[in-house]
């Protein structure tokens, strides 16, 4: 059955493969970003696309493009999230403006958005919320606080919210990739700190070679992950969360296996520490 999707961050990148791969499925595409000339060049003209302006950082943004997207096409079945930016250095040398604004994109972006889209959904009484998330979204890395704060955010809020809504028919998907050829790492992407301090020095000077070396050798196909994703979509039953590359899948069982780990480490302490009257946990 074809479906409408609303995409974020859809001018350039996954977003453009994500709104592809939905067309060539017969699906129609409300595909958004800040300029949507460039959205409507990068994907192609088609019937069953509309481009729409959308800063997600900006609610009325979003509540404009959803109305946009009802009155063009009656509905939204899907949600992706998409929208995203990269900050990469040392947490002491993000200045606290850099560091919000990190947030403002990749966690409270999708807020925005999912909180216009929501009212619809209910009304439905069916749809479905994809939120892209990441591997620094499962395992904390060096020089990658303000980035994974958000993904780790963005993961809380999706479990979250899938309670929230499944009483209306609505669906949620975590989509979590590994590293994928995309512009996040262009140079036009990652922002580095303002900030400078001497002990981090030979350490930043070091980690700017590696993201530089990653830009364009990433190993996922981001065509082959956006037809996944529109296929898991598309399925009887889409999995709460999608695991997106070789690379990830070890990033994923590592955590898993650290959290086993880390809870049998002090499982007597742990299980020591309620009041004396307290029943037993199972």
């Amino acid at each position: 059955m074809s479906k409408v999707f609303l995409i974020t961050g859809a001018g350039r990148g996954m977003g453009v493969e994500f709104a592809r791969a939905a067309l060539a499925a017969g699906h129609s595409v409300v595909a958004t970003g800040r300029r949507p000339d460039a959205v409507e060049a990068a994907i192609g003209a088609d019937d069953n696309l509309l481009a729409v302006k959308l800063d997600v950082t900006e609610p009325a943004d979003a509540e404009a493009a959803v109305a946009a997207a009802v009155e063009r096409f009656g509905r939204i079945d899907v949600l992706i999230n998409n929208a995203g930016a990269f900050q990469v250095g040392f947490f002491e040398e993000i200045s606290p403006e850099q560091f919000r604004a990190q947030q403002e994109v990749n966690l409270f972006g999708p807020l925005n958005v999912t909180r216009a889209v929501l009212p619809v959904m209910r009304k439905q009484r069916a749809g479905m919320v994809v939120s892209i998330s990441s591997g620094a979204g499962l395992l904390g890395n060096e020089g990658g606080s303000a980035y994974s704060t958000s993904k780790f955010a963005l993961e809380g809020f999706m479990e979250s919210l899938a309670g929230d809504v499944a009483p209306f028919g609505i669906k949620t998907m975590i989509v979590v990739p590994g590293f994928f050829r995309t512009t996040l790492l262009e140079p036009t992407s990652t922002i580095w700190p303002e900030l400078s301090i001497e002990d981090y020095a030979e350490r930043t000077e070091a980690m700017r070679p590696f993201w530089d070396s990653m830009n364009g050798a990433q190993a996922g196909d981001p065509a082959k992950l956006a037809s996944a994703v529109i296929g898991l979509v598309d399925s009887p039953e889409p999995p709460a969360r999608f695991i997106a590359g070789a690379d990830v899948l070890g990033a994923a069982e590592l955590k898993g296996r650290t959290l086993i780990e880390q809870a049998d480490a002090y499982r007597e302490l742990s299980s020591s520490l309620a009041h004396d009257d307290a029943p037993a946990s199972a």
